[in-house]
Parts: structure tokens; sequence; C-alpha cells
């Protein structure tokens, strides 16, 4: 049995992570904290059978994921709205930060999933595919398309020398 780790230790271990995991598949800060919270509200509520798994994240990590693509649409329009309401003051990171993002907001969210957790979270295919609850065909199947969409965009030819990302069909993707 696992030592009686606390839910607020655990919270405060892996918040800020798994908001930047989700970050990642939603582009959007506030939209990855809103299911990140949520998914922890929900693993609060199973903390007594939550601690005793090998890795209690994974599961917190799925249903934020899965929140992420059921809200996914709903959001997206509030955001939209909200983001023509108040301009958005705050500089990038860093220009390589925002292609990337940028590249990843063209990709379907299914193949950003696979993206996220193969490549920068650095998790195997398999267990990419346990998390995502698909055959691990289909996460190799998404990441060769993810690749294969990525590579057009950030190709020579896919970033501008603003860095900003075209499209497939030589727009500019404006996220």
């Amino acid at each position: 049995m696992r030592d009686e780790t606390s839910f607020e230790e655990f919270y405060v271990g892996v918040f800020n992570r798994l908001v930047g995991q989700l970050f990642l598949v939603t582009g959007s800060l506030q939209e990855a904290e809103d299911v990140v919270q949520e998914a922890l509200t929900r693993a609060a509520g199973r903390w007594a059978r939550l601690r005793d798994y090998d890795v209690p994240e994974i599961w917190v990590r799925r249903v934020a994921m899965n929140l992420a693509t059921d809200g996914f649409r709903r959001t997206r329009r509030r955001l939209l709205m909200a983001a023509r309401l108040v301009p958005n003051h705050q500089p990038p990171p860093t220009l390589d930060g925002v292609v990337v993002a940028e590249a990843l907001q063209g990709l379907p969210p299914a193949q950003r999933k696979a993206v996220v957790l193969h490549y920068l979270l650095d998790l195997p295919i398999d267990q990419v595919a346990t998390e995502l609850g698909v055959p691990v065909g289909t996460v190799k199947s998404r990441l060769a398309r993810a690749r294969s969409a990525l590579a057009t965009w950030l190709g020579p030819e896919g970033v501008r020398p603003d860095g900003r990302v075209q499209d497939h069909g030589g727009a500019t993707n404006r996220g």
C-alpha cells in the first residue's frame, strides 16, 4: 500500500505540470486550468482509491484530456468571443514557443493529444494508447499524421519570417 500522501500534497505536486501539459492540448491557459481543476475536483472525491494507484496523476491527466475534448468547441467559442472583447496585452514567452503552440493548434485534438503525450511528455506509445483509450496502431497513425502536418507547417517554407505559421494552403494560421 502506498504511503498516505494527502490530497493537498498531491494537488500541489501535479497542478502546474498538468496545466502546462493541457495548455499544449487546448491552446488556452484558462481552459487548461479549468479542465485540470475539474479533474482534480473529481480526483478529490475518489482520493481514498486513487492514492493507491501507482501513478494517480495519469488518472487525473486522462480525465482532464477527456474534459478538454468534451468542452473543446463550447469553450473555444466562449474564448474567441472574450478575446474579441478584451485584447491580450501579454507578450508571448518566446517566439519558438508561440510557433510550436500555433502549429499544434492546427492539428485535430486527437493528434494534438498524442503529440503532447508522446513527444513532449516522452511517454512510450503503448502508454499513450492506454491513456487515450485507443489501440497502439491508432496512436502510431495519429503521430504519423501529426508529424507530416507539423513538418509542412514548420518546414523552411512553413514558418514566416515574423514567426507565424502558415496552414497547408499558404494562408496564415492565427491560432
